[in-house]
């Protein structure tokens, strides 16, 4: 009996202590799941979020889209396109030409692949992209274009029609300027590594403006006096512009960015701690230093295309190198200062003496103009 009590002890022990442990363990389950459905509920919470976020336009995703191709769904309407030739501030020219006047005269614009390449891993563009086998089976109609907006091309004739030339000039676009820029708006990863390397050269200024510089040289170099009678910005030029803003703000900050930017550390004076030699100087893969400038408050470029686009893109104040070729130069038959400038822009007079020794000797200028590649 005595065993038997003890065996019955120990089993209502045994089960008191099961239960025990199966009533502290319901609790503990009750919290882990309210934790799973809370975290699942919050994840819901984010994904429409996120979702509704990416739909808003005031955001840009963070890579580019995957590209759209050119559907010829209308046989009234037609196609536009432009040539893909040249280098950035090039290919952003014939873009924007194409987008405004397709739109002027009632097409559908789309554009060749080799554009897409060059401006879709920067920009958020949205025209779609012609196939190469129907590039290749379209009877194209080239109509070529100048630099600057004409009457005519408001009323350009055909259903499929290529444009051809290096149009940039604002006159083409600027009726449309929110649009264009939204066109060359950056993604997220682009914009926020260009505001990034800014915030860095901050310091501990409290009131910080950011100019950036653009100094075209490379090509330009020789062919400017020897083709063109004309010159590139020199280091005057170069420190009247800086000294413009500094007398204006009190603490600028000068982000230079160059194809040639040995020369720039050579001659741009940054004794006073305010210039910062940004550029990478890779001709091939410009869209780092064209970030950065674009991200500026305000611009001092030289001659070329990049700069001009850059500074249409900061939207500040912009001092540009002004008359810097002779009155005879054959450049000013395919270019047009007055419709490459905006009219607020301020100008800068180039100092033109080194070509009057170049005037004396007629055998050193090449009378054969070349079209030049002017980003």
């Amino acid at each position: 009996m005595q065993l038997f009590s003890l065996s019955s002890q120990a089993g209502t022990t045994s089960t008191l202590t099961a239960v025990a442990v199966m009533v502290s363990w319901i609790p503990s389950t009750l919290v882990f799941l309210l934790i799973l459905s809370l975290l699942a509920f919050l994840s819901v919470l984010l994904f429409l979020f996120l979702d509704g976020w990416q739909s808003d336009p005031r955001h840009r995703v963070p890579y580019p889209k995957p590209m759209r191709h050119c559907q010829d769904t209308s046989s009234v309407q037609g196609i536009w396109t432009v040539n893909a030739i040249g280098r950035l501030g090039n290919q952003m020219g014939e873009y924007a030409a194409l987008y405004a006047l397709a739109k002027m005269n009632g097409h559908q614009a789309c554009i060749l692949p080799e554009m897409h390449q060059h401006l879709a891993p920067l920009f958020h563009i949205t025209l779609p992209v012609l196939h190469k086998d129907m590039v290749k089976r379209i009877p194209w109609r080239n109509y070529q274009l100048h630099d600057w907006m004409s009457e005519e091309y408001r009323h350009i004739q055909g259903k499929y029609v290529q444009l051809m030339g290096y149009p940039c000039s604002w006159t083409f676009y600027h009726h449309l300027r929110d649009e264009i820029l939204w066109q060359f708006s950056f993604h997220n990863h682009v914009r926020d590594e260009a505001n990034q390397y800014l915030a860095r050269l901050r310091g501990q200024r409290r009131n910080v403006t950011y100019v950036g510089v653009h100094v075209r040289r490379g090509d330009y170099v020789q062919l400017m006096p020897t083709t063109w009678k004309g010159v590139v910005a020199d280091r005057a030029y170069l420190e009247k512009a800086m000294g413009y803003f500094r007398a204006k703000y009190k603490e600028p900050v000068f982000v230079v960015t160059s194809n040639g930017m040995d020369w720039c550390r050579k001659n741009i004076d940054a004794s006073r701690g305010d210039v910062y030699f940004a550029g990478d100087g890779r001709e091939l893969s410009p869209g780092k230093d064209f970030a950065l400038l674009a991200h500026c408050n305000h611009t001092i470029m030289t001659i070329g295309t990049f700069g001009i686009w850059a500074a249409y893109l900061a939207r500040g104040e912009t001092i540009y190198l002004a008359n810097y070729t002779l009155p005879d130069s054959p450049f000013l038959q395919i270019f047009k200062p007055s419709a490459a400038f905006l009219p607020e822009w301020i100008g800068i007079s180039a100092d033109l003496s080194p070509l009057l020794s170049l005037e004396t000797e007629p055998s050193s200028l090449d009378s054969r103009p070349q079209t030049p590649n002017n980003q």
